[in-house]
């Protein structure tokens, strides 16, 4: 007696379910312009290492007959695997099979996928492409769909750990509706190809219905329209650059909220100046300078990778690397509206902190705030609100800060980019107090000025009293920083402290629990 033609059974319905698809489905799928889930697994995972879990799960004609082969495998592929060597667990939907809209085969394999990785604490990544519920439901019962509403559903609540503990990063690679495009929501980091994929919360015939709105899923959730609306994170060319913007945002983070982020061997000297820092920015206070070339100059070549770039556009976040070192970088893009914090800036900020802060990643803050953006539309869009969660996120992180105010710092806004008991330090050009020297003037001498029998000529002189009293020296010398430093050995002083902080950072693991924000 032996087990030998059960044993050949599994590996028939194995290959069943691989083929059940179709050559034609699959055939269909590249006329898309779009790889199979099979093929982005092995592209996005080191080779030979995807192990699938759950490949004979599915469907059968008559659920009632245990015997009966398998007529409709899940069309969700789960399993573990390493990216550059790290373990993770990973999720792909399999548009080919009804067009991805999920059963509740394939919503227990997610949940599953989700518990696997928190149990090991590894990252997980979601490759989403499909089409959300159906009015005919996932269930065998016809027409019964969502959820039992005696306990929360488990999906959320999986995702609400999982963001606590572990990275998630997920690629839309097709059209992503309804469920499909709450996970890639649920994440800390998300992308979208250029073409073919649409993020939808309800596709035009939904729309119509419920709006009488005529609009293609393009105007609803093509990429020009959820990289401004800070949905997406980034924007990949094809479905390869997903995957590879998907291993690179996880090289700079660590498995899992009870670890450090790994340092990678830098060939760029720690001790490099560039002298160029010493002109970059310009003595016309007006005057904007890109201040990605300055992130370009201090930090390891190559190593900044920018994050939500489409999205509140007066902050620029990202991660970049000291002597091999992983940590955040925040500043101001002065060249879109002088950089002042509006309220999507802020709420970018929000979420970039605490990226940062839940995943032990040292934060740079190079700071130019000439304040809160003010007017009608700031004013409706809750700017005020919105900045002071921000700088709630901000006294609530435990990671090490360091402050290195380039030019302005202006203002309540500028609480947003100095960490509790963070490291300042202030280049010659910087210049601080409530409100900048122009607008101030008005609110204090506008009477003087007007009366005055040349009044710009006495607006000038005003300024420069007030300049003069922004300046650098008087804050330093009655140690309102920590330090004044020559710009060009700025990459040196970081890479000293980043070394220094690796203790702390050590001894500040774990999940994160923060009081309630404005």
């Amino acid at each position: 007696m032996s087990w030998k033609d059960e044993v050949e059974e599994i590996e028939t319905r194995r290959r069943l379910a691989r083929e059940l698809g179709g050559a034609e489905a699959v055939a269909r799928q590249h006329e898309r312009g779009r790889l199979t889930v099979r093929e982005r697994l092995e592209r996005l995972l080191d080779a030979q290492s995807f192990r699938e879990i759950g490949e004979l799960a599915g469907e059968r004609d008559d659920a009632d007959d245990a015997a009966a082969a398998l007529t409709t495998p899940t069309n969700l592929l789960i399993g573990a695997g390493r990216v550059d060597g790290r373990a993770v667990v990973v999720g792909g939907d399999d548009f080919t099979l009804r067009g991805g809209a999920y059963s509740e085969t394939s919503l227990k394999k997610s949940q599953y996928a989700e518990r696997l990785a928190l149990q090991r604490r590894v990252p997980l990544l979601r490759l989403l492409e499909g089409g959300g519920a159906s009015i005919s439901g996932g269930y065998r019962r016809r027409g019964q769909s969502g959820y039992d509403l005696t306990a929360p559903p488990p999906m959320n609540w999986l995702a609400l750990q999982a963001l606590a503990q572990i990275p998630v990063a997920c690629a839309a690679l097709g059209p992503c509706a309804g469920f499909p495009a709450a996970r890639l929501a649920a994440s800390h980091f998300s992308v979208m190809t250029a073409t073919g994929a649409v993020v939808l919360t309800g596709g035009p015939a939904l729309v119509e219905r419920a709006t009488g709105e005529l609009k293609s899923k393009e105007e609803l959730g093509g990429a020009a329209v959820h990289l401004a609306s800070g949905v997406v994170n980034n924007l990949a060319k094809d479905e390869d650059d997903a995957l590879l913007l998907l291993r690179r945002f996880l090289s700079y983070l660590p498995p899992n909220a009870w670890e450090i982020p790994p340092q990678v061997k830098s060939d760029d000297p720690p001790g490099r100046c560039d002298p160029e820092l010493l002109a970059i920015i310009p003595r016309a206070r007006r005057r904007a300078y890109a201040v990605r070339r300055i992130i370009e100059r201090v930090f390891d070549r190559g190593s900044f990778f920018e994050l939500t770039p489409g999205y509140g556009r007066t902050q620029v976040t990202g991660f970049a690397r000291l002597a091999g070192f992983p940590l955040g970088v925040l500043a101001n893009d002065c060249r879109m509206y002088g950089g002042g914090m509006c309220a999507e800036g802020a709420q970018k900020v929000r979420r970039f902190v605490e990226l940062c802060d839940t995943f032990n990643l040292p934060v740079v803050s190079l700071v130019d705030e000439p304040g809160f953006q003010i007017g009608a539309r700031a004013e409706a869009a809750g700017t005020i609100r919105y900045g002071m969660e921000a700088i709630f996120a901000v006294l609530q992180s435990g990671v090490p800060w360091f402050s290195v105010v380039l030019r302005r710092s202006f203002g309540v806004a500028q609480g947003i980019h100095f960490g509790p008991n963070a490291t300042v330090a202030a280049w010659p050009s910087m210049q601080s107090g409530a409100l900048p020297v122009e607008s101030g003037v008005e609110l204090a001498f506008g009477r003087e000025i007007a009366k005055s029998p040349d009044p710009e000529a006495r607006r000038r002189e005003l300024e420069e009293e007030m300049f003069a009293a922004q300046s650098v020296f008087p804050r330093a010398e009655t140690f309102g920083l920590h330090m004044l430093i020559d710009p060009r050995r700025t990459r040196p002083l970081l890479c000293e402290w980043i070394e220094e902080v690796q203790d702390e950072l050590r001894r500040n693991t774990g999940p994160r629990h923060y009081t309630p924000r404005p």
